[in-house]
C-alpha cells in the first residue's frame, strides 16, 4: 500500500535534513522537535505533516552555518530559509523557521510559530534528562523530573531555561502541560531518538 500523499512533505523534509546535517545528535534534536510539533498540531488545528516538516527543517543549516554571534541577516537560520524559499517551500514554513531565532526579528504570531519556539529548547532538555536516567530511557521521564532538572543550573547549562518558560507563556499554556506533551511525543519515538533505554 502506498503512503498517503499527506506524508510527502515530512518525507521531503527528512531527506533535506539528512543531506544538510551529518551529526547524529543534531538530527535527533530535529526529530525530537518534529515529534513535539506533530503532537501539538492535533490540539492546535494544525497540519501535523507540515508542522513535522518545520521541526525537521528548523536547524537544517546549523551545522554548516551556526551563527553563534547571532547575526540578524547571515548564517542560521537565514541560509536554510533562503534555500527553502528557492526550492518552493511555503512562506508559512519559512516564517516559522525564522521566528524561532529571536535575533531574526520575526514576531511569532501563528500557533505553529509559537509552538516551535515553545518546544525547541524543551525537546532538547527532555532528551538530556532521559540520558541521565539509570536506564537512559525517556519512558522514565516525567514532568516532575524535568522540573527538578530545570532548577539545577549546572545540568544541561547550554539550554536556555528562560526560553522554555517564555515559550509556554507565549503559547498560553501552563509549562507543565507543554512539558507533558513533549515527553509524550518523545516517548512515542524513543527508538529513533536513541532513548528507548538499555535492554
Amino acid at each position: 500500500m502506498s503512503a498517503p500523499v499527506k506524508s510527502e512533505q515530512a518525507e521531503r523534509a527528512r531527506t533535506i535534513l539528512h543531506e544538510w546535517v551529518e551529526s547524529e545528535s543534531l538530527r535527533r534534536h530535529c526529530y525530537s522537535v518534529a515529534d513535539s510539533l506533530r503532537h501539538f498540531a492535533a490540539t492546535s488545528g494544525g497540519d501535523p505533516d507540515l508542522w513535522e516538516a518545520v521541526g525537521l527543517l528548523h536547524d537544517m543549516d546549523y551545522e554548516r552555518h551556526p551563527n553563534l554571534e547571532q547575526s540578524p541577516e547571515d548564517g542560521h537560520p537565514f541560509v536554510g530559509v533562503a534555500w527553502l524559499r528557492a526550492q518552493g517551500w511555503s512562506e508559512e514554513v519559512c516564517r516559522a523557521i525564522l521566528s524561532h531565532a529571536d535575533y531574526a526579528g520575526v514576531e511569532r504570531v501563528t500557533p505553529l510559530e509559537k509552538t516551535l519556539y515553545a518546544v525547541d529548547e524543551l525537546s532538547g532538555f527532555v532528551m538530556a534528562v532521559a540520558r541521565v536516567r539509570p536506564s537512559r530511557s525517556v519512558h522514565e521521564v516525567n514532568v516532575a523530573s524535568v522540573r527538578k532538572k530545570m532548577k539545577d543550573k549546572a545540568f544541561a547549562r547550554a539550554v536556555n531555561r528562560d526560553d522554555i518558560v517564555r515559550g509556554a507563556a507565549e503559547l498560553g499554556l501552563p509549562l507543565e502541560e507543554v512539558m507533558a506533551g513533549v515527553i509524550a511525543a518523545l516517548q512515542a519515538d524513543a527508538e529513533r531518538l536513541g532513548l528507548a533505554g538499555d535492554r
